[in-house]
């Protein structure tokens, strides 16, 4: 499956944006889609996941209760909603896919349970 996500830009401190992820082929629903951001310098590290079904989702500590992470398998996309955004939420945003071997936040917060990874979408948040 190909992935391609959008939807970055310039916002500020306060504001929201939604990423969105589209993903190529008839089995898109097959996959636990992820996404992951990676700041100037730093590592990529975890951000949301939903299931396959979209019956399950994880967020990191750092972003929970104000991104929420969805999918419309029919459409083949998943988003992103981010509110409340925060200078240090700036980064580029990847989607990735995959079949994650346990669905639990340990596993699935791992860069190596993903095999595919969209190119990101820059999200700059100015204070």
């Amino acid at each position: 499956v190909q992935l391609q996500a959008y939807g970055g830009g310039l916002v500020q401190a306060g504001g929201s944006l939604r990423l969105s992820c589209a993903g190529s082929g008839r089995t898109f629903s097959r996959y636990d889609v992820g996404w992951f951001r990676q700041a100037p310098g730093k590592e990529r590290e975890f951000v949301a996941v939903i299931s396959s079904s979209g019956g399950t989702t994880y967020s990191s500590d750092s972003v929970k209760g104000r991104f929420t992470i969805s999918r419309d398998n029919a459409r083949n996309t998943a988003a992103l909603q981010m509110n409340s955004l925060k200078p240090e939420d700036t980064a580029v945003y990847y989607c990735a896919a995959g079949v994650v071997r346990s669905f639990t936040y340990y596993y699935t917060s791992s860069k190596s349970e993903y095999r595919y990874w969209g190119h990101g979408t820059l999200v700059t948040v100015s204070s």
